[in-house]
């Protein structure tokens, strides 16, 4: 054989086992790609069995859930509620929730919570929290807690612009000028006004003035207060003596009672003895008639 031949046959083998080796791998890679497939196939199916029996556990568990919302809704009773009276006219305040039906314990009224009421937003003029010659203490409408509204107050001035003062607190202190002042105080919660309220600050000589005119009924309703509590407390005294001497007040008054009827029955003697006077010198005896009209004869 010539080295041509023995090359041309080396090539040839070199060939074929290209070949067979490209058409193994592309085999090899058939499978592998089928298997791949039949993974993702069987892990889809099993992630929607799991689907499916988790929305079955689901509904097997809504279905008792709802069952027993139905059977707490048919079970309930009727609870009948109605609202006490508001704290406060205006502005806001609290009011009670009372239970009329259902109460625990078979009550017949009970307090369920309290609540907010709230009234017209302006208040008026009101009444100052505390004062005296040199200050006044001024008060916002509220309620607890207090930092929860935010507070405006104003120097309220005739025929101008009322001026906005720094005091952003529900109790402002003022002092007292040589003319009188008037401040307003408006309550805000979610930059809403819920309340409004003015206050007047009288001078101290307008103070002392009004203090003098007034009449002092505080040293009158003291003395009632004295008087009727000395008589209370003299009746009761004189009722616990009755109750532990009973028998000799028994006694003393059966005595007295006993006199009076003896007066009485002597009363009534003597004025039937009168009255037997009286008429006897109208009677005219019998023979004193016939010596009267034999002398007439």
């Amino acid at each position: 054989m010539s080295p041509g031949g023995a090359g041309c046959s080396a090539r040839l083998l070199l060939t074929v086992g290209w070949l067979l080796l490209a058409r193994l791998q592309s085999t090899c890679g058939t499978n592998v790609t089928a298997f791949r497939d039949a993974g993702l196939d069987h892990e889809g199916e099993g992630e929607n069995e799991g689907k499916e029996e988790a929305e079955t556990d689901s509904e097997a568990e809504n279905e008792p859930q709802d069952e027993a919302e139905e059977d707490v809704s048919n079970g309930t009773i009727v609870k009948e509620v109605e609202f006490g009276m508001c704290t406060v006219t205006c502005g806001i305040g609290i009011r009670e929730v009372i239970l009329t039906n259902g109460c625990p314990g078979g009550e017949s009224k009970c307090v369920v919570r309290v609540e907010e009421c709230r009234g017209p937003v302006d208040c008026g003029w009101g009444k100052p929290l505390s004062e005296s010659l040199e200050s006044v203490r001024l008060a916002c409408v509220h309620i607890s807690p207090e930092n929860r509204f935010k507070y405006v107050w104003r120097l309220i001035r005739p025929n101008q612009q009322a001026i906005i003062l720094p005091n952003d607190s529900a109790i402002l202190e003022v002092h007292r000028d040589i003319h009188p002042m008037a401040y307003e105080c408006e309550t805000l919660e979610n930059d809403e006004i819920i309340a409004s309220v003015k206050f007047t600050i009288y001078t101290t000589a307008e103070l002392q003035m009004k203090r003098s005119n007034r009449p002092d009924t505080d040293a009158v309703l003291v003395f009632v207060l004295t008087i009727g509590v000395v008589i209370c407390i003299f009746v009761i005294f004189v009722l616990i003596f009755i109750i532990v001497n009973w028998a000799a007040v028994k006694d003393f008054w059966g005595a007295k009672a006993s006199t009076t009827e003896v007066q009485s029955e002597l009363s009534s003697m003597r004025y039937k003895e009168s009255t037997s006077l009286d008429q006897s010198p109208t009677e005219i005896p019998g023979h004193e008639e016939d010596a009267l009209s034999e002398w007439n004869e």
